[in-house]
């Protein structure tokens, strides 16, 4: 188990790496200014210590060290603006890493499919794409550009030190691999304890979300106390992972900074004890003065400062690793294979074939959808029924190209719809799920989304039609009425005839419709099916319905059960057959034997 996890770590580190590249030139300026502000700070010592031996040692009054003073004091403005312009370069490298990231996840997402994101928490996604690509922010502002400071900046100390003394130097270098050593040690355990802690925010965030968006439900069943009990013991283990994230960074900070303590106080024993005449080595052929010794005194902290901070932001690094292995698990989500060829449907109708279709998700034991085959004609409307489960959505599903089946084809016009470019196809179909997605703006933007630059004309035909402006009429400005994310201030019935009006407007050839009228009253169903009438004769419909009154107008009605297709004709064909179509209206219907859609 441990080889496996240090594994994924490694392929963690290595996608961290790889996506440096774009942001190296903002890494580079960022160790470049590091390494301005370090010699700036050198240049700092090397005039206070020049002032203290100049009143102490020579005796000079103040006015023969004012160059020494206004050096000192713009050495400590160019610092400041140094050090604010490595944070901001820092930063844009940052941004840039996760502004890609974010787009990367957000495509594959997309790419995925529909079907995908409805198998995952919406939470668990969110979060992937807010909070874990935040963290990476620090492997590329601060962990890269001080891995280089924590080499080039503790060589220069070096660099102005040995000629002074070569003992303190041999101090400085010996005790310097400590504090990359103790980081390490103390890292270790912070990369396992940062994968823990995103695990545990990916399900809060999952958690809390569903809880949210059920919460209607939850107090419907007098069930939102114990939800309340179950988020908050979630939430309890996040705050233990967070704390323990905590306790390994505050830990790791102690013991840093003891030993770089140590490291300075053995030089600072040996230049007291050189001063107090108990040692004369270490500063070659010459005495050791107070300009010399104060100088190395003063640079020693700094000559460590570099390597406390590596430690600090080595656990940015685990904490970006963390990050990286729940990004990858997303990224590693193999994509459907993408057409190749330039192949387009010639014709405004499209005839469409199903033949030999045989389907099965990834994780399913066995195949959810048989040897399907079926001819949609140009036109037609073909409603789909059956009992829930029997493969209704997912055969809408394949269509759609949301998932890719094992055997048999797709074909429009004769042409493979896997041989389509996915712009191509989604030209000729237009979808309405069972849960409308309606996104923060207004009621014709949303409906905009079918067709960008469609005139008001357009707009107010296809509102008319499908009976918005039924109901946005009333509303205080009409089409241009704000709606909240998730159609938040209409009802599940206005929600779905907006999202009719949105594939109204698209004009597709061929319409598939999964459960228009799930949930609603027999009052909204009754609209949703009456604008579904009024689409042009033209335009195939595709539908999967359990309402009886959905049928009504269905050229035919294909009986789906057990992932096959047992039957398909018109509606009185196969009540006279009495088989299986017929067991199940008599069911729906309370044992009727003769119904009339």
């Amino acid at each position: 188990m441990s080889s496996d996890n240090d594994a994924i770590s490694h392929q963690g580190l290595r996608w961290l790496l790889a996506r440096a590249r774009p942001a190296m030139p903002w890494i580079t300026v960022s160790i470049g200014l590091g390494v301005a502000a370090g010699m700036v700070l050198i240049i700092q010592a090397g005039c206070l210590a020049r002032i203290v031996h100049a009143v102490v040692i020579d005796g000079r009054p103040r006015e023969e060290l004012l160059f020494y003073f206004f050096v000192l004091i713009a050495a400590a403005i160019v610092k400041a603006a140094l050090v604010w312009g490595r944070e901001k370069a820092g930063f844009r490298a940052g941004a840039q890493v996760r502004g890609q990231v974010r787009m990367a996840l957000v495509d594959h997402i997309t790419r995925l499919g529909p079907v995908y994101a409805a198998g995952h928490a919406g939470g668990a996604l969110t979060s992937a794409v807010m909070e874990q690509v935040e963290g990476l922010h620090g492997f590329f502002a601060h962990y890269l550009p001080q891995l280089a400071l924590a080499v080039a900046v503790p060589l220069a100390i070096l660099a102005f030190v040995f000629p002074i003394s070569w003992a303190a130097g041999g101090l400085l270098l010996v005790t310097a691999p400590l504090i990359p050593f103790f980081m390490v040690l103390v890292g270790m355990g912070a990369r396992s304890i940062s994968q823990r802690y995103f695990t545990a925010l990916a399900r809060l965030s999952a958690h809390f979300l569903d809880a949210l968006q059920g919460l209607p439900t939850l107090k419907l069943f007098d069930r939102a106390h114990a939800e309340a009990d179950r988020v908050a013991e979630t939430a309890g283990t996040y705050r233990a992972q967070t704390m323990r994230v905590l306790r390994v960074a505050f830990l790791s900070s102690a013991v840093l900074e003891f030993f770089s303590a140590i490291a300075i106080a053995l030089v600072a024993v040996y230049l007291g004890m050189s001063f107090l005449g108990y040692y004369d080595f270490g500063a070659w052929d010459r005495p050791l003065t107070l300009y010399g010794g104060l100088f190395i005194l003063l640079l020693a902290p700094e000559f460590y400062h570099p390597l406390r901070e590596l430690g600090v932001h080595y656990h940015t690094r685990a904490q970006a690793a963390g990050a990286a292995e729940e990004i990858l698990k997303i990224l590693a989500t193999p994509l459907p294979e993408a057409a190749t060829s330039q192949c387009t449907i010639t014709g405004d109708r499209i005839d469409l074939r199903i033949e030999n279709l045989c389907l099965r998700y990834p994780d399913a034991a066995r195949e959810v959808l048989f040897d399907i085959s079926l001819d949609i004609p140009a036109g037609q409307r073909i409603a789909l029924v059956g009992e829930s489960g029997a493969g209704k959505t997912s055969l809408l599903n394949a269509i759609l190209g949301f998932v890719h089946p094992e055997e048999g084809r797709i074909s429009a016009n004769g042409v493979p719809l896997l041989d389509l470019a996915p712009e191509r196809r989604q030209d000729a179909f237009a979808w309405v799920g069972q849960h409308p997605v309606l996104f923060f703006g207004t009621i014709r933007e949303n409906m905009l989304m079918g067709r960008r630059g469609a005139d008001g004309a357009d707009v107010q035909a296809a509102a008319q039609a499908t009976g918005v402006l039924e109901f946005a009429d009333r509303l205080p400005e009409g089409l241009d009425t704000r709606v909240g994310e998730g159609g938040y201030g209409l009802s599940r019935g206005q929600a779905q005839r907006v999202a009719l009006a949105r594939a109204w407007l698209k004009a597709a050839p061929i319409l598939v419709l999964d459960e228009p009228t799930a949930g609603l009253d027999p009052v909204s169903a009754g609209m949703i099916m009456a604008a579904l009438g009024r689409l042009p004769r033209d335009r195939t419909v595709l539908m999967a319905t359990h309402r009886l009154a959905a049928l009504t107008g269905m050229d035919r009605i294909a009986v789906v059960a057990d992932g096959r297709i047992v039957a398909c004709d018109t509606y009185a064909a196969l009540m006279a057959e009495r088989g299986v179509f017929y067991r199940l209206v008599n069911r729906i219907q309370g044992g009727a034997d003769d119904l009339a859609p």
